[in-house]
């Protein structure tokens, strides 16, 4: 079954994958939940050691900083949505509901995917939403996209731009447009619950911010 695929991340974001062990699954587990409590800038590798009943020590074997942390968090989260996507839309003939299927899962609040018990999901989309612009917001992108660390990015959008060349061939702006839909419907979101000025969405109104980006996508591949 698709949704059971494993995914592979790039391996130079951490020095050791937590996947691997109890612990580095811990690690990631109450990562997830710290940083979702206090958010980034007050997330701290002492703090997370104490929540782990651990150490900093332990947790430098896995990770350089809290920057590579957080792109193995984000990485993680891309390439799963990306399975979950081609799970959804496999089975699917028509290109036009292949890219509204995905439209609706990028749109969408999160549910909990209990095939991975040391990931929550929900919360994992909280971050996202309010941290995940800074993995690649930063002065050394450059020497950071060249380690391959925002290949799962690239990779989701290079599968929401084959489904819009699937329906119009010819359009010239697929990558655009599909990195455009992945970042709306998070910004957005953002927006509607702490920007309110920044959007027409209401908080949270995920049935009305698909709405938006359905439209915005297929009137701009006519």
């Amino acid at each position: 079954m698709l949704q059971n695929i494993s995914f592979t991340i790039d391996t130079g974001i951490s020095l050791k994958d937590p996947r691997e062990s109890d612990l580095g699954k811990k690690l990631l587990q109450e990562s997830i939940n710290l940083i979702d409590e206090i958010g980034l800038e007050q997330f701290t590798f002492k703090k997370l050691a104490i929540a782990m009943s651990s150490t900093e020590a332990t947790i430098y074997r896995y990770f350089e900083n809290k920057h590579k942390l957080l792109t193995y968090l984000v990485n993680w989260y891309w390439s799963w949505l990306q399975n979950k996507i081609l799970f959804t839309t496999y089975t699917l003939n028509s290109a036009a509901e292949k890219l509204e299927s995905t439209i609706d899962i990028l749109a969408s609040p999160i549910e909990q995917d209990f095939n991975y018990t040391y990931i929550d999901e929900q919360k994992l989309y909280r971050i996202i939403i309010a941290e995940g612009a800074k993995v690649y917001l930063v002065k050394d992108v450059d020497m950071v996209n060249t380690g391959g660390a925002y290949l799962s990015y690239k990779t989701l959008c290079s599968l929401i731009s084959d489904q819009i060349l699937a329906l119009n061939m010819n359009y010239q702006h697929s990558h655009t447009l599909a990195s455009t839909i992945i970042e709306t419907c998070h910004s957005q979101i953002f927006f509607s619950q702490h920007l309110p000025r920044l959007t027409d969405v209401l908080e949270d109104d995920h049935a009305n911010l698909k709405k938006f980006i359905v439209h915005l996508t297929f009137s701009a591949i006519k």
